[in-house]
């Protein structure tokens, strides 16, 4: 146990409610604030992309005793479903037993929270943090930026709160402090399939759906209420737009051309299509992450990704996993504890945050080509008379703990690889040869990474 501290942690979404459980397990007085309602007496806001837990999220929750907590809510998938032509094919994801697993972010976020205060963090809600004081760790906390503010005073404070962190920002106005942001022309809407009459999933419902369209596409991750969160992911501006959609008409006409598999399963399209948001993807990065031994980001406040690796929540998580071992380690030497920290992580971040603006290549094309699928039954062979020696990039970041900066190097080099067998000459007839095998062994003793 370390000295017990009085800390802060702004921000109570996912990560912000399994901080708060790890420093309270840890000993120390937690209070957790948020600008917005108590999310367990509100709506959820039509603006979700479903959560995807894979091995690093479980990992995190595990190591607190809530892991089974999680899993009741969750469904697993283990295989993506590519909807083409009104044809589904199936791909797994990795070997038999392998699963990411749905879960609904409001449905996920309620019970974090509900496990934060069973562990005994307190929760104060419609808190407007607008400013803090980095040298003494102090929130000033007020109705209105220009009013009246109440200063609360921490050994410690937390930046939770997303891409558009309060915290951060009164960090980035040190010197010498590295910031950027970049926003997708790619814009996304929640959609939804109902469930059947007698609760039934109108689909597989161990599946993760993907309408592979180009440069758009739909996905669909189930519900445990037997319906279906779908997001619509387009660009904003341009031909297939949200743009090009202006009107009810439109809209029908869309998605009877473009996903018309989708039209009976998708009853109230285009109240859900003109109703929910459509909302923005943005990339964010900056350095540092700490201040002293005061303040600290984590999650989407320090490395906001796009959704597409489905590892959002698993790097936020797994940023809690690396924090609490070096808090083990280093006992009360907290600023050994945050110069290690971010250290560590920003590599991890970095690399993840480039694989999933890959993964959206992937998803929204590669998923339908014949070459690309070729590409992966090659890799998933040889893996299997190879685990030594060849782990598919998809599992190293998802069934693996290994860092994620590991995986995008040596993913580069597997992909190198992959290139030169998909050249060779009739290649769809001798894939699984003992000739194709040889050339990958060769390649691979060539090969630096």
């Amino acid at each position: 146990m370390q000295k017990s501290l009085k800390i802060a942690v702004v921000g109570s979404g996912l990560v912000g409610s399994l901080l708060a459980i790890y420093l309270k397990k840890a000993g120390h007085t937690v209070h957790v604030f948020d600008r917005s309602p108590d999310i367990r007496n509100m709506v959820f806001s039509g603006r979700s992309i479903n959560l995807a837990m894979s091995d690093r999220g479980w990992k995190a929750v595990d190591a607190v005793g809530i892991g089974n907590e999680i899993r009741s809510i969750a469904i697993p998938m283990d295989k993506r479903a590519i909807h083409v032509d009104s044809k589904m094919n199936f791909q797994p994801y990795g070997k038999d037993g392998e699963s990411i697993y749905s879960i609904g972010r409001g449905t996920l976020n309620r019970k974090m929270i509900d496990l934060a205060e069973a562990a005994g963090a307190e929760f104060f809600f419609e808190q407007r943090i607008w400013d803090i004081t980095l040298s003494t760790a102090t929130l000033h906390i007020g109705e209105t930026e220009r009013g009246e503010w109440t200063d609360l005073k921490y050994d410690i404070v937390f930046g939770a709160d997303g891409a558009f962190s309060r915290i951060r920002h009164r960090m980035q106005r040190q010197s010498m402090f590295n910031y950027s942001q970049e926003f997708l022309p790619t814009g996304y809407k929640e959609l939804h399939i109902p469930a059947n009459a007698d609760g039934t999933h109108k689909l597989d419902k161990n599946s993760f759906h993907i309408w592979p369209r180009g440069n758009y596409m739909l996905i669909a991750l189930p519900n445990l209420d037997g319906s279906f969160t779908c997001t619509l992911f387009m660009p904003f501006e341009g031909e297939n737009s949200f743009e090009s959609l202006p009107d009810q008409e439109s809209v029908e006409r869309f998605f009877e051309k473009k996903f018309p598999d989708s039209i009976d399963i998708i009853p109230n399209l285009t109240a859900d299509f003109f109703r929910n948001p459509t909302s923005t993807l943005v990339t964010m990065k900056c350095y540092p992450w700490t201040f002293e031994d005061k303040v600290a980001l984590i999650g989407d406040a320090c490395h906001a990704i796009v959704p597409f690796y489905g590892q959002g929540m698993n790097v936020g998580f797994e940023d809690i996993t690396v924090l609490s071992g070096l808090m083990e380690k280093y006992g009360d030497d907290w600023t050994t504890i945050f110069e290690e920290y971010q250290e560590l992580r920003k590599p991890n971040a970095d690399a993840i945050a480039e694989l999933s603006w890959r993964n959206f290549r992937e998803m929204s094309s590669s998923v339908a080509d014949e070459k690309f699928l070729l590409q992966k039954k090659i890799e998933k062979w040889f893996s299997e008379k190879h685990p030594d020696k060849w782990l598919p990039l998809y599992s190293r970041v998802t069934f693996s703990h290994r860092p994620y900066s590991e995986a995008l190097a040596l993913g580069d080099g597997q992909n190198a690889i992959m290139q030169e067998v998909m050249s060779l000459p009739d290649i769809e007839e001798i894939w699984n040869s003992p000739e194709v095998e040889k050339l990958m062994l060769q390649l691979l003793d060539k090969s630096t990474f």
